[in-house]
């Protein structure tokens, strides 16, 4: 099998820093016992934890509360076929302590969506993988895009 040098596995600092640079990943959870995935407002705190932006009317909120969670954030460039992707894995709880709450109301995340009492759930990561596309040394891929 031929080894693809345009791929490189990321250490788990590097892909803590590589997602403190987007702002918007998915988390994916269980719900009625099938997989969902959510668009989120994050960021990665000092400690490593994620903390991620929902709204109180969330269903996410209530599955994500006490379970494993994975979170998936990547910044990819079709053009060229470059880019990255992190996803990470833990434990995820519902922020319950005001003075956090508070703390995070004025410094973290906001949902992309106005409406509802704000709500955090911190992610405490526990397994942390990334990669990273080089670009080829021919260049772009003439046939960016999907196939029809």
């Amino acid at each position: 099998m031929d080894r693809d040098d345009r791929l490189q596995s990321l250490g788990e600092a590097e892909c803590l820093r590589l997602l403190g640079t987007v702002p918007v990943g998915r988390v994916v959870y269980t719900e009625h016992a099938l997989p969902a995935v959510l668009p989120v407002a994050f960021e990665v705190g000092a400690d490593g934890r994620l903390a991620l932006a929902l709204r109180a009317g969330d269903g996410a909120v209530r599955a994500l509360d006490g379970t494993v969670a994975a979170f998936q954030a990547d910044q990819l460039d079709p053009a060229t076929r470059t880019g990255w992707s992190v996803l990470v894995h833990g434990r995820a709880e519902v922020v319950r302590d005001p003075v956090l709450h508070e703390h995070l109301l004025l410094t973290g995340p906001r949902p992309w969506i106005d409406g509802d009492r704000q709500i955090f759930v911190l992610l405490t990561p526990e397994l942390v993988s990334g990669r990273r596309l080089r670009s080829s040394p021919q260049g772009a891929h003439s046939g960016a895009g999907c196939p029809r």
